[in-house]
This record gives C-alpha cells, sequence and structure tokens, in this order.
C-alpha cells in the first residue's frame, strides 16, 4: 500500500515531470521499483494527474475560458463559427478521440503488460531519438492560431494516444508530433496541454472510484500526492514553456536515453524486477 512518504515523493514527481517530455508516468513506475515500494498502478497514477491538470486549468484560464464560451456560442452563432477560439474548442474535442477510443480497448494491457519495465525502459531511449529528430528537423514556424486543422489534430491525437504506455511522455508525444508538423515549440507544447484536459480528467474521475478498493492506494495519501502535484506543476509549466521558447529539448533528450539505458540495465542485472 501507498504510505505518506510515498505519497509525498511520488506528488512531487508527478508535478515535476508532467509537462517535461520524459514521462511522469514512467518516473512514478521507476522511481517506485528502485525504493522497493509497490507499484502504485494506473488508478493511482490517473488520479494524482488531476492535481497536475488543474495546474493547467488555471495557468492557461483566460484561454480555457474564451475557447469553452466562443465554442459554446459558435453552436447557435455562425458568425464565430471562424474564431479560432471556436475552433480550436473542435479541434480540442477531435484530437482526444483517439486516445478516448485506444485507452478503453487497451485498458486491461494500460494496467499490465504496459508497466513492465522494460517496455518503459525501450520506450524512453526510442521516443527520445524521435523527438531529438523532430527537434532538429523542424521548422519552427506554424502557429495554433493560423495553421491548426482537423487533420492534424487527429495527428497530435494519436501521438498523445502513445503516452498510454509508460515512457513515451504525453508532452513529448504530442510536442513531437507538433515538430514533425513544423510548429513552434512553444505552440506544440500549449497545444499538448490543452489537448491533455479531457483525456486527464476523464482518465482521472473513472480511476477515482477505484482508490481505496482491493490493493489500490487509500483516500488520504492519493490527495496529498494530488495537491502537491499541482503546486509543483504549476511551477513546472511555468519554467517549460519559458524555457523552450529559448532552447531546444536537446538535455530531455539526453536524460531520457541515459534513464531508459538505465533501467534496462538494471532490470537485466536483477536490481529491480520487470513486473510491479
Amino acid at each position: 500500500m501507498i504510505g505518506w512518504l510515498e505519497a509525498v515523493v511520488l506528488g512531487l514527481i508527478q508535478g515535476l515531470t508532467e509537462f517535461l517530455p520524459i514521462s511522469s508516468s514512467a518516473h512514478i513506475r521507476v522511481v517506485s521499483a528502485f525504493l522497493h515500494w509497490p507499484d502504485p498502478g494506473a488508478a493511482f497514477t490517473a488520479v494524482i494527474q488531476l492535481g497536475t491538470e488543474a495546474a493547467v486549468l488555471i495557468y492557461f484560464r483566460k484561454e480555457i475560458w474564451e475557447i469553452i464560451s466562443t465554442w459554446t456560442r459558435s453552436l447557435w452563432t455562425p458568425s464565430l463559427r471562424g474564431h479560432w477560439a471556436a475552433r480550436m474548442g473542435w479541434y480540442v474535442i477531435i484530437g482526444t478521440l483517439p486516445i478516448g477510443v485506444l485507452g478503453l480497448l487497451l485498458k486491461d494491457q494500460i494496467e499490465t503488460v504496459f508497466r513492465d519495465l522494460r517496455l518503459v525502459g525501450t520506450t524512453l531511449v526510442v521516443f527520445a531519438i524521435i523527438l531529438w529528430w523532430a527537434d532538429r528537423t523542424a521548422r519552427n514556424k506554424l502557429t495554433l492560431e493560423k495553421h491548426l486543422s482537423a487533420t492534424h489534430a487527429i495527428v497530435y491525437g494519436f501521438a498523445e494516444s502513445l503516452a498510454l504506455i509508460p515512457g513515451v511522455s504525453r508532452s513529448g508525444g504530442t510536442i513531437t508530433a507538433g515538430l514533425l508538423l513544423d510548429y513552434r515549440r512553444e505552440d506544440a507544447a500549449k497545444y499538448s496541454f490543452l489537448l491533455a484536459i479531457p483525456a486527464v480528467l476523464a482518465s482521472g474521475l473513472l480511476e477515482v472510484a477505484k482508490i481505496g478498493e482491493g490493493q489500490s492506494p487509500a483516500w488520504g495519501p492519493t490527495i496529498v500526492a494530488t495537491v502537491i502535484s499541482f503546486v509543483v506543476g504549476y511551477a513546472a509549466v511555468a519554467w517549460f514553456l519559458k524555457y523552450i521558447s529559448h532552447h531546444r529539448f536537446t538535455w530531455f533528450v539526453v536524460y531520457r536515453i541515459v534513464l531508459g539505458l538505465f533501467v534496462i540495465l538494471s532490470v537485466s542485472l536483477g536490481w529491480i524486477p520487470a513486473q510491479g
């Protein structure tokens, strides 16, 4: 069972890593394994992500309110349908469809085989290389308001769905897709955060019922981890958006490769078990 110390540590990790392209779910899984803590499971991970998602809702509150209000009014006001905020509302909905469908179809695998540390280590390395290549080849010129389309939203959506495997990274996958589509780094990250809102809220709320049941963590530690992830996550998203406006993703790529290879080596040498 997850205790108070584990809740504090995992809440910090969630807040620090959710918005960085290094996979928060992989870090929670790996740290738990090295500290010989039980695998907190997919339900705990999904619920504490509500904390970091609350940070996004507050940080982007003006943009989110404009998107929701304009999209809603555009349903009966045709003149608003061309407004960027109304279109963004549809693009977030469209982009959420892939992870919604695949999340339901692969529910059993998400809670079992996808959490195998050999797979986690491999995805950390493989998607680091893809992110590096995308960052080096991207023209870094398109903006969300002028260039985002339904087709691009679907591409983003399938990239986000890869994050069902710990190690891919929700932000890493969608930002990589944005770079490959030639979006500016800041715009790719911003849409990544907006796109995550429906999926994370739905996943977290669906998994809430499992907290406190069977082998799942108790409510107390889960709430503590969620609150900590919110506070730390708010600071992390502000720092990350400022950082990528002037820097490439090179250090994140290096970190992912080192961590991924270390996880694979550790499992191979028997230092940590592959399964939770």
